[in-house]
């Protein structure tokens, strides 16, 4: 197959399989083997509900600090695939993308890969040809069954476990919690960064072997004035500025990192200073972030309950002597009404776009939603940049606008405000 355009792959890549979730290994590991595709570097998988994406930008940011050659494959992306596979801290670019698919291509022969794992052994064959220090893969969807539980971690960390994706990974924690265990290998540490881990996630740790780490039992934090202290069976590293990243629950996510990184200390020792640079250096874009400029714009991708409530607490925490306006897009397989019950006490005004495909929720349905847990409606957009544009015109510089509700609905808004400057 002659494909030379990296958009020319991922429509490729759309058409491959009748289905954009197909849980299950057998396929991937089926290619995997055909491409010999197993790294002799160091992995760290990072699987959980919410705070993994934040979790895997200090572990990144902390090695690159350290003067390690590494590798970070997460999802989803905001604006461009690149996002999703870096080396050194860089995007790939479009050329050494296009190799990583056409190796995969050429390897799988008939075998009907999804979108995400085709990807995802392309991100892995692309960390393999650059001889590696260490790489870091997200979880897409739950983890035990996910593409990326092909690959064997030295160290795995589950964040914060809760509901979401129930369609696939079931209606409770406790089943939510299997899956994301999953991740988990026989005598290999496992860090758990959720203070309350569902009792299967325990279960799991235990019948497997894992080497298990829980927040708040072996490891944890001490939040100080001006610095905190993370003390794990390592001993504590101290006087660690706080994240650049904004919201408390970021040094839980921080702890998380610094955990796992202890646990391979003799291969990647990091330094105080490495850990004080990765901290005030990772970036994650869509998590809780602030824009310059006036009125504030806050983005963030909350899309669940978990993650919403998070959200409620940061723009609490944050003083506004004005207004807040949501602008507020999601999909409709999601728990909106549990979202909007996090959130209405911190919403002064929403604006409601409709998102665009099959699972987009309309402004219809998000705005008889609100009105019927009381919420003022101010207006009601066919998408999400013209509902940006209409908070942008009735929001003063005292308020502030916060967009959220989905990854689509934090990168329309970037979009559209970049096509405004």
């Amino acid at each position: 197959m002659n494909l030379l355009r990296l958009e020319d792959w991922l429509a490729h890549l759309d058409r491959l399989h009748p289905k954009t979730i197909a849980l299950g290994l057998d396929r991937v590991r089926a290619v995997q083997a055909k491409l010999n595709l197993y790294p002799a570097f160091p992995l760290m998988i990072v699987g959980g509900t919410n705070g993994k994406g934040s979790t895997c930008a200090f572990l990144e940011a902390t090695l690159l600090a350290a003067g390690y050659r590494v590798g970070c494959y997460t999802s989803p992306h905001l604006i461009r695939y690149n996002e999703r596979v870096r080396i050194d801290g860089r995007m790939l670019d479009d050329a050494m993308l296009c190799d990583g698919f056409a190796a995969v291509e050429a390897a799988r022969v008939d075998i009907a890969l999804t979108y995400f794992e085709f990807g995802t052994l392309a991100a892995v064959w692309s960390f393999a040809q650059a001889e590696l220090d260490v790489a870091i893969l997200e979880v897409g969807l739950g983890g035990r069954l996910d593409a990326v539980n092909v690959f064997d971690p030295e160290v795995a960390i589950v964040t914060a476990v809760d509901l979401d994706h129930q369609d696939y990974l079931g209606e409770t924690r406790e089943q939510i919690g299997f899956e994301k265990a999953g991740i988990f290998r026989a005598h290999k540490p496992a860090i758990c960064a959720d203070p309350d881990p569902p009792a299967s996630l325990l279960q799991f740790a235990s019948d497997c072997g894992a080497q298990l780490l829980r927040f708040g039992r072996d490891f944890g934090v001490q939040r100080e004035t001006e610095s905190w202290t993370f003390w794990g069976p390592n001993g504590s590293r101290s006087a660690l500025p706080f994240p650049t990243m904004r919201g408390a629950h970021q040094l839980m996510n921080a702890a998380a990192a610094i955990a796992g990184l202890d646990c391979l200390r003799e291969r990647l020792p990091v330094s105080q200073a490495h850990l004080r640079g990765g901290l005030l250096s990772a970036r994650l874009p869509g998590r809780f972030q602030v824009l310059p400029g006036k009125p504030v714009v806050i983005l963030d991708v909350a899309h669940n309950p978990q993650a919403a409530r998070i959200l409620a607490d940061n723009l609490r925490a944050q003083f506004v002597a004005g207004k807040t306006y949501a602008v507020f897009g999601m999909l409709q397989d999601k728990d909106i009404a549990g979202v909007i019950a996090a959130l209405k006490d911190q919403i002064d005004g929403w604006v409601v776009a409709s998102l665009s495909g099959a699972r987009g929720a309309s402004a219809a349905l998000l705005a008889g939603l609100l009105e019927e847990n009381g919420q003022q409606v101010l207006h009601l957009a066919p998408d999400i940049a013209q509902a940006y544009s209409f908070a942008c015109r009735e929001a003063g510089e005292d308020d502030r606008i916060c967009v959220f509700g989905s990854f689509h609905t934090v990168a329309e808004a970037l979009i559209t405000r970049g096509a405004k400057t």
